[in-house]
């Protein structure tokens, strides 16, 4: 059969045994074939027929029909030059280019079929974690999280994710203990991103993911806060681990004093960072990384504001928060004597930034008598006691750092009196 090749055609080719002739250039065709491998020829008479390449996307092997149109014509070109018998070095490379051509093309097919053998493992590991962890703040956060989070897929060749393995995978997340839904949201978002950037470098043809759709969440949520009795035990939690240390420190440096030992250097008012930490988070509402990437060039506390660096912020915004006198006279406090500007705020014990607090934080709660209360929810509690103080939720939002109005918007329920007061209009005198 005849037809013009064109990229629809060559889209919707049939699944049987035919050659269809293009109508332009004489002697090229496409090679139709019942097991759906289909290839581009060009007929250059005698039984000399050349293999340009296979039909189908660049990244599956194949080439488009664009390109093996050039070189069909190139070759139907030179064929018909009456002085082809005498350019025969001419003619070689020319055929050559038309062999490389279809070389490339089983190359690129011979890599298509490593990288259907690549595991999801292989990818993250060798491919996309090098790249999150260069281009993204959280990326080293982001691959562990795909490492922990998807064992059962990770021996999964990337070609062979579909969305039923991942659906599958959500079914059994979802019926294990203490996992919400917004929980595995958050962790197929993770991996919508990761097969995104495949699907982008070639290594898949297709998302497996295009179908799969976010549980639907309640935008609330549950909001954790601290009562104002937990809000004393808190702070007198904070206030006796401190005298403890203190009085540890007291007694050790008088055994090494009796046994002619230099004793260890006196604490300050603060014996570690943990009682700084903890009230800075209360009275600024900022995320850990904010606080733990904070420096003491970024704090002015003559105007008692600071700032949150763009590469610090989850928004890549940068913002100003004000400090109130509790966190001013704290980290007056703490900071230490002649330090450098560059310095973090909140540094671990050899200097360098602090990485976490987890240990220090839970022993916290225990003390203060505080249950389900993660450090995260000291930013829930500087939102819910604003609200209830009558702040309107855009200065919330504001000093939160949220870019949209609907994630401060979980709070508003904390603000019952403009509901009553709405209503109340209703009253006819």
């Amino acid at each position: 059969m005849r037809a013009l090749l064109t990229p629809d055609l060559a889209a919707t080719l049939p699944l049987r045994n035919v050659q269809i002739w293009d109508t332009q250039i004489r002697g090229f065709l496409i090679r139709c074939r019942s097991t759906g491998v289909h290839s581009y020829r060009i007929a250059l008479g005698r039984g000399h027929t050349v293999t340009i390449g296979r039909v189908g996307a660049p990244a599956d092997g194949g080439i488009t029909v664009a390109a093996a149109r050039t070189v069909a014509a190139k070759l139907r070109g030179d064929t018909d030059h009456a002085a082809l018998a005498a350019r025969g070095a001419d003619s070689a490379l020319t055929l050559a280019e038309a062999k490389a051509q279809a070389q490339a093309a089983v190359t690129a097919r011979r890599q298509s079929r490593v990288d259907r053998a690549t595991t999801l493992r292989t990818y993250l590991t060798e491919t996309y974690g090098p790249w999150v962890t260069a281009h993204k703040k959280t990326g080293a956060e982001t691959l562990a999280r795909l490492l922990a989070t998807f064992p059962d897929l990770l021996e999964t060749p990337l070609a062979e994710l579909s969305a039923f393995t991942i659906e599958r995978w959500r079914t059994k997340r979802l019926n294990e203990d203490d996992v919400t839904p917004a929980t595995v949201n958050r962790d197929l978002a993770a991996l919508r991103g990761a097969l995104s950037r495949a699907v982008e470098w070639g290594r898949l043809t297709a998302h497996p993911m295009r179908t799969v759709k976010a549980a639907k969440t309640d935008p609330i949520g549950h909001i954790r806060f601290l009562t104002a009795a937990e809000a004393t035990r808190l702070r007198a939690a904070l206030l006796a681990r401190d005298e403890r240390r203190q009085a540890e420190r007291t007694r050790a440096n008088a055994w090494r004093r009796q046994r002619g030992q230099d004793p260890y250097p006196a604490f300050g008012p603060y014996t570690d960072h943990v009682t700084p930490l903890v009230l800075s988070a209360l009275n600024t509402g900022l995320r850990r990384g904010e606080l733990l990437a904070l420096t003491w060039r970024d704090l002015d506390l003559s105007g008692a504001r600071l700032t949150v660096r763009a590469g610090a912020a989850k928004g890549g915004r940068a913002r100003v928060v004000p400090l109130n006198t509790e966190v001013v006279r704290v980290l007056r406090a703490w900071r230490p004597v002649g330090v450098a500007l560059e310095a973090p705020v909140f540094a671990s014990s050899n200097g360098q930034p602090l990485q976490g607090l987890k240990s220090a934080w839970h022993a916290l709660m225990r003390a203060a008598k505080i249950t389900r209360f993660r450090f995260h929810d000291c930013r829930h509690d500087f939102a819910s006691q604003l609200v209830q103080a009558g702040v309107d939720l855009n200065t919330v939002r504001e000093l939160l750092g949220h870019t949209d109005l609907k994630m401060t918007l979980r709070y508003a329920h904390l603000a019952p009196e403009h509901k009553a007061a709405a209503v109340a209009k209703l009253v006819r005198a």
